[in-house]
């Protein structure tokens, strides 16, 4: 059994592990000012609609 090939098996895992965790976590991050960025505009929105509400309620569709 090599002690060191499987020593160093074990170390290049917990790395990749370890790095793909930091990504996965860097990507929450970014989906997540993505998403509150978003429930700002529909917000802004919604306060336009108050102002005047006439603003889209009507759109025409041409084909």
């Amino acid at each position: 059994m090599d002690i060191a090939g499987l020593s160093m098996n074990l170390s290049q895992i917990d790395t990749s592990s370890k790095v793909g965790v930091a990504m996965l976590s860097k990507s929450m991050d970014t989906n997540e000012a993505l998403g509150q960025g978003l429930v700002n505009m529909i917000d802004a929105a919604a306060v336009e609609r108050s102002v005047n509400p006439a603003v889209g309620g009507n759109f025409d569709v041409r084909i």
